[in-house]
């Protein structure tokens, strides 16, 4: 009974870490957006490369299940199965992150970023995102907090806004929501413009 108990487990979570040669073969539909390694080139779509299985497992099926708004991702993830998005999440966590071009960015705005990111806004309580994300950006999977290293500002940003003015509401216990509800729009560019620069 306890092999028996044993060897349902790890099945359970052979099928949880997902195939990444299934996961490449199903990622060719993504490519277009999030490139066909996971890095995207274009500010828009996130990179997904070096995500978080988990993550991006759950990211699919919210879509899937419509707790994450999104029309065009909504019709991409209609045919996946939970198998599908495990297989998806594994591919995409297999891949070598490229880091964004350094340069051109406001050092000032930088700056306010570091701060923001590192040390949060403790007069307004709100919490430093190195507390969840890591200060370089790597994320905790196992408590389910993203990547956000080399991410593009643009995507960061409209994420960042999406939880704070609640178009975005699929964080778990409205910790995004609540991290997020007492900064400006600049601050928030701030945020995003410095996330991309950690890898």
């Amino acid at each position: 009974m306890i092999a028996t108990a044993m060897l349902l487990a790890t099945t359970l979570s052979a099928q949880a870490a997902g195939d990444v040669a299934a996961g490449q073969a199903k990622a060719a539909a993504c490519a277009g957006c999030h490139g066909a390694d996971g890095n995207s080139a274009n500010a828009a779509f996130p990179s997904l490369a070096g995500q978080h299985a988990d993550y991006i497992a759950k990211q699919l099926r919210e879509y899937k299940e419509g707790t994450r708004a999104n029309a065009m991702m909504a019709g991409m993830v209609a045919s996946l199965t939970p198998e599908d998005m495990a297989n998806l999440g594994a591919f995409y966590a297999a891949q070598a992150k490229t880091a964004l071009p350094a340069g051109g960015q406001d050092a000032e705005l930088l700056a306010l970023g570091a701060r923001l990111y590192q040390a949060g806004k403790p007069d307004a309580g709100v919490v430093a995102c190195a507390a969840c994300h890591g200060a370089n950006g790597f994320g905790n999977p196992g408590a389910g907090y993203p990547a956000l290293r080399s991410q593009h500002a643009a995507y960061t940003e409209l994420t960042l806004k999406g939880f704070r003015d609640g178009a975005r509401a699929n964080d778990a216990n409205e910790v995004m929501r609540q991290a997020v509800a007492k900064l400006s729009d600049e601050e928030i560019r701030a945020l995003a413009a410095y996330a991309a620069t950690l890898h």
